[in-house]
């Protein structure tokens, strides 16, 4: 379970599934955890150098997160699909799927048109 250096996530919408990417960076020990629907897929626990970039796949997407520094201790965290930034993916995704994300009482749902 995340032990609160989760710093970014996101929900990828990809055919199969909507998948959740969580990324935890520790920002004094370089240490930094990608997990993908609750499931860790890389772990690195002592890092010198705090930015940089950890790629990984989901599925058959090739995805790459980016740590990049905002000042002294702050940071900014993105993540690129396919060479895409996660916006522009998450866009051209739901077009091919025909799908939307919406919030209803609190709960959000992701709406998908089928053919």
């Amino acid at each position: 379970m995340p032990d609160g250096d989760v710093v970014a996530t996101w929900n990828v919408p990809l055919h199969d599934k909507v998948h959740r990417i969580e990324f935890e960076h520790g920002t004094t020990t370089g240490k930094r955890v990608i997990r993908v629907d609750s499931k860790e897929i890389l772990r690195r626990d002592w890092m010198f150098k705090l930015v940089g970039k950890e790629a990984f796949k989901v599925g058959d997407m090739k995805c790459t997160i980016n740590v990049e520094a905002l000042g002294t201790f702050a940071y900014e965290y993105s993540l690129d699909v396919n060479g895409k930034g996660f916006n522009k993916f998450k866009e051209e995704q739901n077009r091919k799927l025909h799908s939307w994300e919406t919030n209803v009482n609190g709960v959000d749902w992701r709406v998908v048109l089928g053919e």
